[in-house]
């Protein structure tokens, strides 16, 4: 079976006007999303109108699909990217081994390359907000996982922290990381324990659920000319409380959105609302947790990952204890529980 890459533009042109009705004049393979088990690629119509297709193998979750397109097309929430239905009204289609999914194009960037303006800092609180608040439907209901607290994250690190006590063998960067983890062992310690201690209070709480995005950090908001903004990467929408979305305004996840003018203007677009401190808290710490375990796979596995991948992995193992970085914040955080 060819890899999505390889797929020739006569069969996404062949595919996309049988499935969609769609003329196509040529389509341009994206250097973003292509991997192994997926591609994206730029289609161009006849007339010009432009389109962001997905290929994927493997098995493909229906309501990371069936939610947006929900949000988008029977709740008028502009700002959430939703797949365009088949002309049979399919919200994707099956075809050579892949799963194809086809989107409007967007063209802008991600919220990593290009800072949001102060109108769409207002605007993704006001899409955001919308979301939270949307009734779904029984059928989506059923179909999105609720939040458990799960301890995955939290125990894979602790894996590592048992093994790291009787010595690591690996290359230069493997003794890299082990040397960088030695210097924050302390506190990666505290970042586990505090959030496994406010997970078990969530537990005790009969938890308000709402349609969370659950992973809205800035590299799934697009930026384009004119204030115009597209939330996407739909992976794992989640019916969890609000501040599982809202944990990344100012919380630093790569790096950004760490300004309290950006907060300000967020929350000026969401609208008075209250912030549950330990949720907030809760999410902020298991984000770590969960970055920090996926970097010790990276890093570690060579096999798995090359060189070049596993530097940007102890970069981003490095930026994690910024000052300004989401463990600092975190802490921050934690302090203002009440």
């Amino acid at each position: 079976m060819p890899t999505p890459s390889a797929i020739s533009h006569e069969t996404i042109a062949q595919h996309l006007t049988q499935a969609y009705r769609l003329r196509v004049a040529r389509s341009e393979l994206l250097p973003t999303g292509t991997s192994a088990t997926s591609a994206a690629f730029r289609v161009i119509a006849d007339d010009e109108t432009r389109y962001f297709l997905k290929l994927q193998q493997g098995e493909l979750n229906p309501s990371t699909l069936a939610l947006p397109a929900f949000l988008h097309h029977d709740k008028g929430i502009e700002a959430v990217m939703a797949p365009i239905p088949t002309a049979d009204g399919a919200l994707s289609t099956q075809s050579h081994g892949f799963n194809w999914t086809l989107h409007p194009f967007f063209d802008g960037q991600n919220g990593f390359d290009s800072a949001l303006s102060d109108r769409q800092w207002i605007a993704l609180g006001q899409a955001l907000v919308a979301i939270h608040c949307t009734e779904l439907s029984e059928a989506l209901l059923a179909s999105l996982p609720k939040e458990s607290y799960a301890h995955q994250w939290r125990e894979g690190v602790r894996r590592y922290q048992r093994r790291f006590i009787n010595g690591t063998a690996g290359d230069g960067i493997v003794q890299r990381f082990l040397a960088l983890w030695e210097e924050h062992a302390e506190e990666i310690d505290t970042v586990v324990y505090r959030s496994e201690q406010l997970a078990s209070i969530l537990l005790e709480r009969p938890p308000l659920l709402v349609p969370c995005h659950s992973d809205i950090h800035a590299g799934n908001v697009l930026v384009g000319d004119g204030d115009r903004l597209s939330i996407v990467g739909w992976h794992a929408p989640l019916l969890a409380p609000k501040e599982r979305d809202l944990m990344f305004i100012g919380g630093s996840v790569g790096n950004a959105w760490n300004q309290p003018r950006q907060q300000t203007l967020f929350y000026e677009g969401y609208g008075p609302s209250e912030i549950d401190t330990v949720a907030l808290a809760y999410y902020r710490y298991e984000r770590i947790t969960k970055d920090v375990l996926d970097l010790c796979d990276r890093i570690l596995d060579s096999a798995k990952a090359g060189t070049e991948e596993r530097e940007e992995g102890l970069r981003r193992m490095q930026s994690l204890f910024l000052p300004n970085g989401v463990v600092a914040i975190a802490h921050q955080s934690y302090d203002a529980v009440t």
